[in-house]
């Protein structure tokens, strides 16, 4: 059985590839599908999915290599399944936690309408961070930002990669304990919706609304199984269960949550928690 990876990034977020590349990458890594779910932005699914299409009826299309004595079990892997997903950037009890939604109909005008509104106030608060920046001793503009990182939702993480790149810190630590993180003099707070906003959104844009990463937010276990409970009864279908960063005893932690809630459940929900 193949992998599938449900929560990937592309250069359009914080990710370091282009849309196109990481279905080249995922080719190489032999992934059955695989998520794009860039923060709070969906402008690199058109491009993963349409090249992606594009190799697939390449690769239907050609002929086996026969000639070359390989098989038809050594060609090329099939091309990956591009799953159209986002990452929203929310806000619960004053701390940052992050919903995914997967299988969104990304063209809906309704869900296009409230991303353009993300965008407009991610922008205005990235252009009070260059100033404050610049006011600072760290001259950067939203201008250069852009030009720098073109394509991109521009996120604290490419400051950092600014701030490292033009000789400012030294490590990609130092922007965030100094500089961009959450009690640092220049970060800027933006307008955020609620975990469960979140939820109804990508509900409505007919996806799957899932937790990411739930042992990232150090919660309390009591904390966390309240924040669970008020998404399962907005309409949460699932939660991280894996993570790269996880320690075993995180991931059966958070198997184990998952299992409480989907025990809650009915029949035809269970298929999808």
């Amino acid at each position: 059985m193949k992998a599938v990876d449900l929560h990937v990034h592309s250069n359009r977020s914080d990710g370091t590839l282009t849309p196109s590349g990481l279905v080249d990458y995922a080719m190489e890594k032999g992934l059955a599908a695989f998520a794009l779910t860039d923060h709070d932005t969906v402008e690199g699914l058109d491009d993963a999915i349409a090249y992606a299409d594009r190799l697939r009826q390449e690769y239907a299309s050609a002929p086996p290599e026969t000639d070359s004595g390989k098989n038809d079990a050594q060609r090329p892997s099939p091309v990956p399944e591009v799953i159209p997903g986002i990452e929203f950037s929310t806000e619960y009890l004053g701390q940052d936690v992050h919903v995914l939604g997967l299988y969104i109909d990304h063209h809906s005008r309704p869900f296009a309408s409230r991303l353009q509104g993300f965008v407009d106030s991610r922008e205005e608060r990235n252009r009070k961070m260059c100033r404050l920046l610049t006011e600072g001793g760290i001259p950067v503009s939203y201008e250069s930002l852009m030009e720098e990182f073109p394509g991109s939702v521009i996120t604290r993480a490419h400051y950092a990669k600014y701030m490292l790149n033009h000789g400012y810190i030294k490590s990609l630590k130092e922007a965030f304990e100094r500089y961009v993180g959450d009690r640092c003099p220049y970060y800027v707070p933006r307008e955020k919706v609620t975990p469960a906003q979140a939820v109804e959104l990508i509900l409505q844009a007919g996806g799957t609304p899932i937790l990411a990463h739930p042992v990232l937010y150090r919660m309390s276990d009591r904390r966390l199984d309240k924040l669970v409970c008020e998404l399962k009864d907005a309409g949460l279908a699932g939660l991280e269960a894996i993570y790269s960063t996880y320690a075993p005893h995180e991931e059966r932690q958070m198997r184990a949550l998952a299992a409480k809630y989907r025990n809650c459940l009915n029949e035809d929900e269970k298929e999808h928690f």
